[in-house]
């Protein structure tokens, strides 16, 4: 089995039992009128177009919060790093700890059905930018429906200027039954994710980021993988391809506390969904 995380980018956690996906995304057209068509007896009857009727479920779902809403981080105060278990926004549950799925039983870290920014797992998604460092990058974490998957949207532009180069979204978790500050994936091999690549370049590269409580400031445990542009790709990593930066000791699945979505590394404009995690 593997972890799978998942985002429109879903997340799901592990390999046999969970995936996840990045997807492209669509968009309603404005502007929409009721058009009328006359009828026998001079009666007029309105016809509502699909378009206007997909409206009302985008605002259903707007509504609650599952599409719709954006994260700004380009000048979010925090690193490559932090406190893991992070619960819901401020740290604090908006609803009751059995509202949500225990990513370790179900191999499921997020699968967007509760409001953004919060997973199905209780925890909350941010984002952090090189601009700590001095970097200038830029990004936003956007809730969006990309071929009628609802999904997160890593969108931003990665600058190597002031020896930045990097942007991400990230998830802390924690195991809630006992409120330990990670989670023991060891009975899964790896992480799936179904993701969409949709900026410029023909292929683009990401990386995975885990950490562990043996990481501290930016040091993680890297993976990185490919995506062609424009194409829903099942990405599975096995822990045992992460290899430590700035971290000495091997991955320990046993103490996984934080996941992250990186673009990293030289210069892009950057669009990737995920749908499952």
């Amino acid at each position: 089995t593997m972890l799978i995380i998942a985002s429109s980018i879903f997340l799901n956690v592990i390999f046999s039992n969970v995936c996840v996906a990045f997807a492209p995304v669509s968009y309603l057209n404005k502007g929409q009128t009721i058009s009328l068509r006359s009828k026998p007896g001079n009666q007029d009857e309105k016809i509502v177009p699909k378009e206007r009727k997909d409206n009302k479920a985008m605002s259903f779902l707007r509504r609650k919060g599952l599409v719709g809403l954006t994260k700004d981080f380009t000048n979010a105060i925090g690193i490559d790093e932090g406190e893991g278990g992070k619960n819901g926004p401020d740290g604090k549950f908006r609803k009751s700890k059995e509202a949500y799925q225990n990513c370790v039983k179900s191999g499921i870290i997020d699968n967007f059905s509760q409001s953004f920014p919060v997973t199905s797992s209780g925890f909350e998604w941010s984002g952090f930018s090189d601009r700590v460092i001095g970097g200038v990058s830029t990004g936003s974490i956007v809730r969006e429906v990309v071929n009628d998957r609802a999904c997160n949207v890593l969108r931003g532009e990665v600058s190597l200027e002031n020896n930045g180069g990097f942007i991400q979204m990230a998830v802390d978790l924690a195991d809630l039954s006992t409120s330990s500050k990670f989670v023991d994936v060891s009975g899964y091999d790896g992480i799936e994710l179904e993701v969409f690549h949709g900026g410029e370049s023909d292929i683009e590269s990401f990386n995975i980021h885990l950490k562990t409580p043996d990481c501290i400031s930016f040091s993680a445990y890297r993976c990185s993988f490919e995506l062609p542009k424009d194409t829903w790709k099942t990405i599975r990593l096995p822990w045992s391809e992460f290899k430590g930066y700035d971290v000495e000791v091997n991955f320990d699945p046993s103490k996984l506390r934080r996941v992250a979505i990186v673009a990293i590394g030289k210069e892009m404009k950057v669009s990737l969904a995920v749908s499952s995690v």
